[in-house]
């Protein structure tokens, strides 16, 4: 293969592929069904393809090195399609759980794009359909999603069958019913956390809004992609492990620079609005952090406007400001810090190709540091 095809490339390749080919079967059903396959092109479109690049290197950990991002001719050719399509598998799964998570959030927008539900609501508005736009555009976005996670499994169950190693399959298989399984409990202590902290103690807020990163997110984005890779790779149970202890610290990392995003980034780089996450309630680390942190009447402020759908500008910058005055910011950048460093530790012992190593050291810093 050509020193430089890049993996995001035949990723694309394949979801595109894919939705060619189930096109015609929505559209003989009913045009009004051609509106999924738009969404889901638009959705599947580009991104940052961290799962893939991880499912990949985790294969490549415990079998042939590669060369930077690049997929080289030394990789085993009778299997890289299938890794190609598993990775593929993880980036549908991934568009199907923003599509819910979008509609969990109320959220406008996702990648400066309106989100599912929202166009779906403007498809009900620009055609004077009856009923609620708002409802209708819910429903069919959540059905979306539901497509969307039969796909991610009908793309996999492709992998799994062109592999050359039963066992490996099987070994795949298991790791992804378990990511399904984690990120969907996570998804739901996310949306518990956020109605029912009151109920608890103040001293478990913190270790509550870690697990929930935990489920939520470290396992889902680095950890399991890796561990799905190892495990088509025909990994070992030592290397597997090495990767875990990657991934895990790393993923958590990932989403605290999400977290941090979420209240200070850049709505021209991130494409959501700014402070989107104190609209939406989030019971962070960084907002459980601030609040062990703040004076009682600037806890109290936080507390009140925490989850106001419908904070101004105005007020978005006063709990900015709360958030940056407690020093919360400084605390998730070092544990951030200290989660890159067990990460980077992990790696080097681990029994695993050099090369996978040197990447997935700089994958460490790309995930952390990113912008959006």
């Amino acid at each position: 293969m050509a020193e430089s095809t890049r993996l995001v490339d035949l990723v694309q390749e394949r979801i595109d592929e894919f939705l060619e080919e189930r096109a015609p079967q929505l559209s003989a059903i009913a045009e009004e069904i051609d509106d999924f396959v738009g969404t889901s092109r638009d959705l599947l479109s580009g991104g940052k393809r961290f799962r893939a690049l991880f499912c990949y290197w985790g294969w490549q950990a415990v079998s042939t090195p590669g060369v930077g991002f690049d997929v080289v001719d030394e990789a085993p050719e009778r299997d890289l399609p299938a890794i190609v399509t598993a990775a593929a598998a993880l980036e549908v799964f991934h568009a199907a759980a923003l599509v819910h998570d979008d509609i969990m959030d109320n959220s406008d927008t996702r990648r400066g794009r309106p989100a599912a539900h929202k166009r779906f609501e403007a498809l009900h508005g620009e055609n004077g359909w009856l009923g609620n736009p708002r409802s209708f555009g819910g429903s069919a976005a959540l059905l979306l999603g539901d497509l969307l996670l039969g796909w991610s499994d009908e793309i996999f169950d492709t992998a799994l069958r062109s592999l050359t190693d039963p066992a490996a399959s099987a070994a795949g298989r298991a790791e992804f019913n378990r990511m399904r399984t984690e990120v969907t409990v996570g998804q739901y202590l996310d949306i518990v956390e956020e109605n029912a902290w009151r109920n608890h103690p103040e001293s478990e807020l913190l270790p509550r809004s870690h697990r929930v990163i935990v489920y939520k997110s470290a396992k889902y984005s680095v950890e399991s992609p890796l561990a799905i890779g190892a495990a088509l790779g025909g990994g070992t149970a030592e290397q597997t492990a090495a990767l875990r202890a990657f991934g895990l610290p790393l993923g958590i990392a990932y989403q605290l620079r999400d977290d941090l995003l979420g209240v200070f980034g850049d709505p021209e780089v991130t494409g959501k609005p700014a402070g989107d996450d104190l609209r939406e309630g989030k019971r962070t680390v960084l907002i459980a952090l601030a609040r062990t942190a703040l004076p009682a009447n600037s806890r109290a402020l936080l507390d009140e406007l925490l989850g106001d759908r419908d904070l101004d500008a105005r007020q978005v910058e006063v709990l900015q400001s709360v958030i940056r005055d407690s020093g919360a910011i400084d605390r998730v950048e070092r544990i951030i810090t200290h989660n890159v460093g067990l990460a980077r530790a992990a790696l080097e012992t681990a029994p695993l190709s050099a090369s996978s190593r040197a990447q997935l050291t700089q994958l460490a810093d790309t995930v952390s540091r990113r912008t959006a």
